[in-house]
């Protein structure tokens, strides 16, 4: 078992173990994408981009990178994202290895934090973070921006929901002809 820095060659390989990570697309966007990163982190000193060999083939990998706790804790912290080992690799030491590259990368640093994330219904991926003392820290939720605005919109009272004013202008006018009839004038 070994690790080493990702090459441009390793692009599709990462694309096809992260497709449920990367952004919605098709596969070649998202070789492109993830040739970005190796890119980026062929130029940068915050960001390593590690693929795990076992016997030779690629078994796994990590994307670490130094940022904040949160946008509003600014300590320092290691996150490990996407810490993924392709199925046929698991309990091979392929996920401890990637974990370890993590940690060594915060004491090379001198930062006191490493952080990751594990899908919320991956039992075995958030049990081996816990086994690693990784507990939860926060939850991290997501959903389409059109269906957080309607789902907003339809907690609003009815008289403050978009779109429903012209109706209760419409409705207050007619209640009030109702309960102030107009004469008819004589011409």
């Amino acid at each position: 078992m070994s690790l080493r820095a990702a090459t441009p060659g390793d692009a599709p390989f990462l694309a096809t173990l992260w497709r449920d990570s990367l952004r919605r697309g098709d596969y070649a966007e998202q070789v492109a994408d993830v040739e970005s990163i190796i890119a980026d982190a062929e130029t940068s000193t915050s960001l390593r981009l590690l693929v795990a060999e076992y016997d030779g083939r690629c078994a796994g990998a990590v994307c670490l990178r130094v940022t904040t706790k949160s946008m509003i804790n600014l300590e320092p912290a290691v996150q490990a994202q996407s810490p993924h080992v392709l199925p046929e690799f698991r309990r091979h030491g392929v996920g401890r290895q990637l974990m370890e590259a993590a940690v060594s990368y915060a004491e090379e640093l001198g930062v006191a934090h490493v952080m990751t994330s594990a899908a919320s219904g991956s039992r075995d991926g958030n049990r081996f973070m816990a086994r690693l003392a990784l507990g939860p820290q926060a939850v991290l939720r997501i959903a389409p921006t059109q269906v957080v605005r309607a789902k907003l919109n339809a907690q609003r009272p009815a008289a403050q929901r978009p779109g429903r004013q012209l109706g209760s202008v419409l409705a207050a006018r007619r209640s009030m002809r109702r309960a102030h009839p107009t004469v008819p004038q004589d011409g």
